[in-house]
């Protein structure tokens, strides 16, 4: 179930819709987006009423979600957003096996929000944590997608695992293939395009590398794309828009280096965004924020750089370097792809998850 979450989300639809049908599971997926259902890689989709706005999402779109889900009337209910907390609580009183889905750290999260005043940020962030920390002691299972979140709720729930939004291996097969030689000095970013995403840095750096960047993507909020036309480093800019999962491949194949300097905002710093795993899937050196976490796996596998994401010559030096040595290059790009091949990979990750449902399954009784 989600409110949020467009229909064919990455980990939400092809990873763990498709894997769990694909073991044999029945599986429906409630969205909100007020389109037709439909069954789609033998996963049943229910669409809702789309919010109207923000306000309508949460009084609304939750009563017609759970009436919705109570109709089913499944055995277990996979909750992906924070605002169905209640409706998970409703669930376990109808003796429902309920998990939560924790993308990200919200108490966290919600002290980076603009839109909310920066005065009641903090006593928010509070108030959530609380409530959501005593909610979520009843579920049945807790999956999150770091093991920092994963850290976090163990204190108050022991049925909790990290499920990673690695890619998967059969998804890059064409841009593993793709050889060295035949791609071009271009670098990429593909990805919601917003300012504390490091983008308008990257385009900043540009005219210092010398090169030319791919950009894929949606603009966050739309007026932002202003901002980055009037950079210097604009007219080296190849903006695609929006692209589907085939394009981003194809733009992988034919690129040298995949950007990923997100600002060390609490909620990037311990996250692990999907695009860096991608881009070692497909062989490119990596070019990421200087975070702990990042830098660990990055300096391990020698597949990139990691750099200050606020400083736009070491963005620049670091493309440089990848642009002007391709020997090197190529030898990073193919110690990402292997470390995917080998452990980021959703193979692994849906293992977990079949395993988890399994136990579920022998505490069922029909």
């Amino acid at each position: 179930m989600t409110s949020v979450h467009p229909r064919y989300d990455v980990r939400i639809f092809l990873k763990e819709c498709v894997s769990l049908a694909k073991h044999d599971f029945d599986v429906t997926l409630i969205v909100a987006d007020g389109m037709d259902d439909e069954i789609n890689n033998n996963v049943r989709i229910l669409g809702i009423k789309k919010p109207k706005s923000r306000l309508d999402r949460f009084i609304n779109t939750s009563k017609h979600l759970y009436k919705k889900a109570i109709e089913l009337d499944a055995d277990i209910y996979h909750f992906h957003d924070p605002e169905l907390m209640f409706i998970g609580k409703k669930l376990l009183k109808a003796n429902k096996k309920v998990v939560y889905d924790v993308h990200e750290d919200l108490p966290r999260q919600v002290l980076t929000k603009p839109y909310l005043l920066k005065s009641i940020r903090k006593v928010l962030s509070f108030f959530i944590e609380r409530v959501e920390n005593h909610i979520s002691k009843k579920f049945n299972y807790i999956l999150t997608s770091t093991s920092h979140i994963k850290e976090r709720f163990l204190e108050i729930n022991k049925n909790s695992e990290v499920v990673y939004n690695y890619p998967f291996v059969e998804e890059f097969v064409d841009a593993m293939e793709s050889s060295w030689e035949e791609k071009t000095d271009d670098v990429c970013y593909i990805g919601g395009i917003s300012k504390v995403r490091g983008v308008y840095e990257c385009i900043e750096a540009l005219k210092y590398a010398k090169c030319n960047m791919i950009l894929a993507g949606v603009f966050q909020p739309e007026n932002y794309k202003n901002q980055l036309i009037n950079s210097e480093g604009w007219k080296n800019v190849e903006y695609v828009g929006y692209v589907d999962r085939k394009r981003i491949v194809s733009i992988l194949s034919k690129s040298k280096v995949g950007l990923v300097t997100l600002h060390p905002t609490l909620n990037y710093i311990d996250s692990l965004p999907v695009k860096m795993f991608e881009y070692m899937a497909a062989g490119i050196p990596v070019i990421a924020s200087n975070f702990k976490m990042w830098e660990q796996i990055i300096s391990t596998e020698n597949c990139g750089f990691c750099v200050d994401p606020l400083n736009i010559f070491e963005i620049a030096e670091a493309i440089k370097r990848v642009l002007k040595n391709d020997a090197e290059s190529m030898k990073m790009g193919e110690r990402g792809k292997k470390a995917i091949l080998e452990k980021y990979n959703w193979g692994i990750e849906e293992n977990k998850l079949i395993k988890i449902y399994q136990e579920f399954e022998s505490q069922i009784v029909k």
